[in-house]
């Protein structure tokens, strides 16, 4: 006991000692601790009605029909966690070949104008962004991806008829969404790599695709990482474009071409029609669920990050 005061003593002489600016960092990093705590214990205690009636069915459950209070959650945990997953992959892909294509091979007024466009791609709003997957996405997917990959129906994933408002559908708006954050991230790694080990591994006679891989790849694989993450996030989190598109039907299918929901898109649809506690509650638990889910996230990415070395 005493020995915990004097730990107290000493941090106050200290805080004391401080100069102004200091002070008014701790100050206000104090006070944006206090307000996260003061919300996630808020976002647990208005969900626990429905964890003392549901239990670990609330998450496990399949069933969502609020005129009979009945809550399952998992049809859209597993709807967030396809699209956003699915999503990911591809965008990773996307902005590797992008961000290299830039950096490396385009020409100077080609590189300028398609960082551009990279850059105002994340501006959109995405609302709009929604409307065009309504309006191009949707059609796309029911008369075009749908035919395509007919033969292929025999594939769980690609099996079924669709509407076109659908999995698929969530999943190419949000890869359209995250693509130009990882882009931007890799782009900017790979213009930070020093031009002499570029230049000395093109001197002893490496090629492009050696160079990549040997030079720029591992000088730059923490910010990519970041920006992947910071991808992931946004994918996770989405709300009103996949409202618009992903059909909004809390079941769960594994044919990507079947309509779904997510997290995010059934608080935003239903958070203000609901009007038992327990519809509420629920809401507010799955809010706890994409918080947990990205908190869950920052700490995979904080940990592989520090696990990560160049080599």
């Amino acid at each position: 006991m005493v020995s915990v005061l004097g730990k107290i003593i000493r941090a106050l002489k200290k805080i004391l000692r401080m100069d102004p600016l200091e002070g008014l960092s701790l100050f206000f990093s104090v006070i944006l601790i206090v307000v996260v705590l003061l919300f996630m214990g808020s976002m647990v205690l208005y969900s626990l009605p429905v964890f003392e009636k549901f239990g670990i069915k609330f998450i496990v459950g399949t069933e969502w029909n609020p005129r009979k209070d009945i809550f399952g959650a998992l049809p859209f945990v597993w709807g967030t966690f396809i699209t956003s997953t699915i999503a990911i992959v591809f965008a990773v892909a996307i902005s590797y070949g992008a961000a290299y294509f830039i950096v490396e091979i385009a020409p100077p007024k080609l590189r300028e104008f398609l960082s551009s466009v990279i850059e105002l791609i994340v501006a959109i709003p995405s609302v709009i962004i929604g409307l065009w997957g309504i309006f191009y996405v949707v059609p796309l997917v029911r008369d075009f991806l749908r035919p395509l990959f007919l033969p292929l129906s025999f594939i769980p994933f690609l099996s079924g008829e669709t509407s076109g408002y659908s999995l698929m559908a969530a999943i190419i708006v949000l890869t359209l969404m995250i693509t130009p954050i990882s882009t931007s991230f890799i782009k900017n790694a790979l213009e930070s790599v020093p031009i002499e080990l570029k230049e000395a591994a093109y001197a002893l006679g490496a090629t492009r695709y050696e160079v990549f891989k040997i030079v720029s790849k591992p000088l730059t694989r923490r910010a990519a990482l970041a920006g992947i993450i910071l991808a992931y996030g946004r994918a996770v989190g989405e709300t009103m474009a996949v409202v618009m598109v992903v059909g909004n039907t809390p079941n769960i299918s594994l044919s990507l071409f079947n309509p779904g929901y997510t997290l995010a898109a059934v608080i935003a649809n239903e958070f203000l029609e609901a009007t038992s506690v327990l519809h509420i509650s629920a809401l507010i638990a799955l809010g706890v669920i994409l918080f947990a889910w990205s908190l869950a996230v920052n700490a995979l990415a904080i940990l592989i990050m520090k696990r990560v070395r160049i080599s």
